[in-house]
């Protein structure tokens, strides 16, 4: 078989592993499969399946064993069994389908039917002897039927794959085995954070928030089992781990993806369905394969989503992609393709692969933004660097409603846009809600960057919002729908365009206001009173004195020594000054 075309099966893993041990990677053939070879080729014989993610550490350590394992059975003239993976990064609906709930997952498969999944210890020598009771070598008589196994056998092996669909398989090292909550303390928060990923709940017995969010936390915990740790921590309790892991207030809640990654805090909503959608979608792969067919109700269901086109034998950058996916915890979506049709269609050369697009509004004909990544092997973790960049700044609607669940993740977005805010008297007002998105469409379609920032466009429910849109932009009920742009991370916000006009509802207003902001000619308001603003200012003190002393005990030690004795020289020295004075006046009293 040609050198390339060995190349082009090897699973990202493997291929991640050789760049990064810069050695060759063993000659042995690694047959991956796809949606649409899957079911063909598992249709005949007895398959064993490995499904693995490139991110998962444990499928990283695993993979020598693997190795090991299709080399000694294609070593035999007559295994009776064949050996391939899935990689579920990329094929993430297949493996949903194949009912896998962790990594590695290794299902055996008979004639297309399910068999069961290997639940034993990943080792050579355990593999080995559980390939030899299930191959049946081309030499004995094979029968259609699925292999019954022996009780002993049926500890490794689960019956059928009705079991599975009621009961999913327990892996090995599975998170959340039993759906409940973890409570972790300072010796165990560690290891947990490590392999994640694991979703915290920091909390204090005496906050009403956390006592409402509780109930929910638990029912969260047992839908999210074998899929996600979740877990709490008692500040009250463990009050340097919590300020280790900076908690400025309770509930806080943290998700950590393990692997070394950063933590992510997590600002949307706490109803139950909230937390489940976020749960699901971060345990989510990183990456899916689309078909062309699929990209116009891919485009109707999100909102917002990115489309990786690349060529086929491209493994690296759908490998950086992956990786820097994670930082999105599954929102927005990002597919992948290698097919001519998604070039065809946005009229793109096949010299511009790899490219990704961002795709917004519903609209699957025009990108609002392109990237592409490095080829360059040498700049690995700055590329995935500038990819997790152009994710974050392109990872919100063009337009959208300003609500309590999506408030922080607008107004305090990592790459801190400006928010075209209207206050409208009536959510459900078609006409002025269809205003504000063909605004927004003609800002994106002139690319319009207001000094190299994104804009939003929301709108906010004045009925709802009254009193808070007053306070913080000035905006009563009688100049409904107002208008202000908002950069709530400076808490400054503009209601007048260049002309000195206060804003209105139409595309020339907003974009004279936008690009006088870009140019500086427009003078800020602070969105805050003068009160909470020195409170703010004076918080800001303390934290820094708090900082400081915490993290220089000994040099304020110091200081507070050294006003001390400067404080006790002074009182002594006017103390003294007082004695010799009034002893004067004394001397010089005529009686």
């Amino acid at each position: 078989m040609r050198l390339s075309a060995v190349l082009s099966r090897l699973p990202l893993f493997v291929a991640s592993l050789a760049l990064a041990a810069a050695a060759p990677v063993e000659s042995v053939e690694l047959t991956v499969l796809t949606p649409s070879n899957f079911r063909s080729t598992v249709s005949q014989g007895v398959w064993l399946i490995e499904h693995f993610s490139p991110y998962c550490h444990h499928c990283r350590d695993f993979a020598p064993t693997w190795t090991q394992l299709v080399e000694q059975t294609e070593k035999k003239a007559d295994p009776g069994i064949h050996l391939a993976q899935v990689n579920c990064a990329v094929n993430g609906d297949l493996c949903s389908e194949n009912g896998v709930t962790g990594y590695p997952q290794i299902n055996l498969y008979k004639d297309g039917q399910f068999v069961g999944t290997y639940k034993q210890a990943r080792s050579i020598e355990l593999l080995e002897e559980f390939i030899e009771k299930h191959a049946e070598p081309t030499g004995t008589s094979v029968s259609t039927a699925p292999a019954t196994t022996t009780a002993s056998e049926a500890e490794t092996l689960t019956s059928s794959a009705a079991a599975v669909a009621t009961s999913p398989p327990v892996l090995m090292r599975s998170p959340n085995p039993r759906g409940s909550v973890l409570s972790l303390n300072g010796n165990t928060f560690q290891d947990a954070i490590k392999d994640g990923p694991v979703f915290v709940k920091f909390f204090a017995p005496w906050c009403g928030h956390c006592k409402k969010l509780a109930p929910i936390w638990i029912d969260l915990a047992r839908h999210m089992q074998n899929k996600l740790a979740v877990a709490e921590v008692n500040c009250e309790d463990h009050s340097a781990l919590c300020k280790s892991q900076d908690v400025s207030g309770y509930p806080m809640l943290y998700y950590y993806p393990g692997q070394g990654g950063d933590k992510m805090d997590y600002t949307g909503g706490r109803k139950f369905e909230q937390l489940k959608t976020f749960a699901e979608k971060a345990v989510a792969p990183a990456v899916q394969e689309i078909k062309f067919d699929a990209l116009q109700q891919t485009a109707s269901e999100n909102p917002v989503f990115y489309l990786l086109l690349h060529a086929a034998d491209d493994t690296r950058t759908v490998n950086d992609v992956t990786q820097a996916a994670n930082i999105l915890l599954g929102s927005p979506a990002i597919f992948t393709s290698s097919s001519p049709e998604f070039l065809s269609h946005f009229s793109l050369p096949t010299s511009s692969l790899p490219v990704l697009l961002a795709l917004k509004d519903h609209d699957a004909a025009l990108p609002t933004s392109t990237y592409h990544p490095s080829a360059s092997n040498s700049k690995h973790a700055s590329n995935i660097e500038s990819i997790q960049r152009w994710l974050l700044a392109n990872r919100l609607p063009t337009a959208t409603e300003l609500s309590s669940d999506s408030f922080q993740s607008i107004m305090k977005a990592p790459h801190n846009p400006l928010v075209v805010l209207v206050a409208v008297p009536d959510v459900n007002d078609a006409s002025v809600l269809k205003t504000i998105r063909d605004i927004g469409r003609q800002w994106r379609n002139r690319k319009g960057l207001a000094g190299g920032r994104d804009v939003v466009f929301t709108w906010m429910d004045a009925s709802k919002w009254g009193k808070w849109l007053k306070s913080m932009y000035g905006i009563r009920s009688g100049d409904l729908p107002g208008v202000v742009v908002a950069d709530h991370q400076s808490l400054v916000y503009y209601d007048t365009d260049q002309g000195g006009q206060k804003m209105q509802l139409t595309a020339d207003s907003v974009f004279s206001a936008l690009d006088g902001i870009h140019k500086g000619v427009i003078r800020s308001k602070p969105s805050e009173n003068p009160i909470e603003r020195l409170a703010r200012y004076l918080n800001a003190k303390m934290v820094a004195v708090e900082y400081y002393v915490s993290h220089h005990p000994w040099r304020t030690l110091s200081f507070a020594v050294l006003f001390l004795v400067c404080f006790a020289i002074a009182a002594k020295r006017l103390f003294a000054s007082d004695s010799v004075y009034e002893y004067r006046d004394k001397s010089n009293r005529l009686d």
